[in-house]
């Protein structure tokens, strides 16, 4: 007669559930956003194609202010066209939501070690040379040539969301290469647009700014956790950056890089803190009701569960709902709106052409092929699970450059004719990658799974 085995704790997950749960969480957030998203893009380019087209682009263009004292001669003033704040305040809520996310994958996630990192940031690396040497290939010089940086991005929010339609049959290996890769390509991405599209500096501001971020790397230094001093001195970052002339949303990142992402007690004194508390509360406990005793007992282990969290994840908890579902598709209704008709004559132009096959063949090829070598040249070694036929599915994935995309094209052109014609290399660079890319993992992975049945 078999022993008895006690049943598990209903509830309690396994190991791989603890070790892979935030990240699954954290993935169908960003691809239920990622069909928002959609939505929202589909609104704009059929509302700025409408006969209330005029409307749509007023919207934008509409001025809202922001002052204190009196209105005619304020101690403080800020005037911007709603556009201008969705895409320098709001984009900033996103930029700090991507700065945790890159320190967290620094600190303990796929990029915390060489051997993990070497993967997705060569294949990062291809994935920005590649699609700007097409694009300089097809602009090599004059205004448009401003535009190299458009088609260097992945969009994680649209690239998971297409993972998201195939299901469970997508090797975890695959999504976690994928979302390293998009973070490293952020990485390069804010680089660019700090160094490359600044435009000109005003000292007095930076040193305010330097200011700033001494006082959060105090705040850092003496492990301060609550999140509201952060975000007071963010704010006065953003406004100094945003008068300095480098580009506000950079504060976004800077404050993240100074958020605390660690716990005020480890595991261990967590453990052995929190068992007295919830032998208390067991012991408390009559018929499934708890007593007094065990009420006083949750507010502790309530207590004891905020120290072993960050503020980092905290904080990210906290954003991605409101990045995912509010921020993006806002921006996206936005900046997704280009008036086709208008635009026609450019269709064939350099910009259109450089944008869309720098994200189609450039992502690709960069991506794909930086993997491949460093794969070959034993840097790294393919995700377990994960063939070459699925990572070139991925690669192609990667050519999904939509909100980076048009946030450096917004950058890159401003209110220029190219905005219009890079608008539509994107759109369309990006539905080409998205449908490729689909097909292209969803052969792989019936092929995969077929080999598998069939093999002893």
């Amino acid at each position: 007669m078999a022993g008895h085995r006690s049943p598990k704790a209903p509830g309690k997950p396994t190991p791989a559930e603890r070790v892979l749960g935030p990240f699954t969480r954290f993935a169908e957030l960003e691809s239920s956003g990622g069909i928002l998203l959609v939505a929202c893009a589909l609104i704009a380019m059929i509302w700025a194609n409408s006969p209330w087209a005029e409307g749509y682009f007023e919207l934008w263009h509409t001025y809202l202010g922001v002052f204190i004292g009196d209105k005619a001669d304020p101690v403080f003033k800020m005037n911007m066209s709603l556009g201008h704040w969705i895409n320098d305040g709001l984009m900033a809520i996103f930029f700090f939501l991507v700065g945790l996310e890159i320190k967290r994958e620094v600190m303990v996630g796929e990029l915390a070690s060489f051997r993990k990192a070497s993967l997705p940031l060569m294949a990062a690396l291809g994935g920005v040379i590649l699609p700007a040497l097409i694009y300089f290939a097809f602009n090599p010089s004059g205004e448009a040539a401003r535009g190299w940086g458009i088609p260097m991005a992945t969009d994680i929010a649209f690239a998971l969301g297409i993972l998201a339609l195939l299901g469970s049959r997508v090797p975890i290996g695959l999504k976690v290469f994928l979302t390293a890769l998009a973070i490293a390509d952020d990485i390069m991405a804010v680089l660019v647009i700090a160094v490359f599209y600044t435009t000109e500096l005003q000292v007095n501001y930076l040193l305010g700014c330097g200011a700033v971020m001494f006082g959060l790397w105090l705040f850092s230094m003496i492990k301060l956790r609550s999140i509201v001093p952060y975000f007071l001195l963010g704010a006065i970052l953003w406004y100094l950056m945003y008068k300095s002339g480098v580009h506000a949303t950079i504060a976004g990142i800077l404050v993240a890089m100074m958020i605390p992402a660690k716990p005020r007690i480890g595991a261990k004194a967590f453990t052995e803190l929190t068992q007295d508390l919830i032998e208390v509360f067991s012991g408390e406990v009559d018929d499934d009701e708890p007593m007094p005793g065990a009420h006083r007992a949750v507010p502790e282990l309530g207590a004891r569960i905020e120290q072993v969290d960050t503020p980092l994840h905290r904080i990210e908890r906290v954003l991605h709902p409101w990045v995912a579902f509010f921020i993006m598709p806002v921006f996206a209704l936005a900046n997704a709106g280009v008036a086709f008709g208008g635009s026609a004559s450019g269709l064939g132009s350099p910009v259109v052409l450089g944008v869309s096959l720098g994200l189609v063949a450039g992502k690709f090829f960069g991506i794909w092929g930086f993997a491949w070598l460093s794969v070959k040249l034993n840097f790294a070694s393919l995700p377990k699970g994960v063939n070459w036929q699925m990572l070139r599915g991925t690669a192609m994935l990667g050519g999904i450059g939509f909100t980076m995309s048009l946030f450096v094209a917004n950058l890159a052109f401003g209110e220029d004719s190219f905005l219009g014609q890079s608008k539509i290399g994107i759109l369309a660079g990006s539905l080409v990658a998205a449908v490729v890319g689909l097909l292209v993992l969803k052969s792989s992975l019936h092929k995969a799974q077929r080999e598998e049945a069939t093999s002893p």
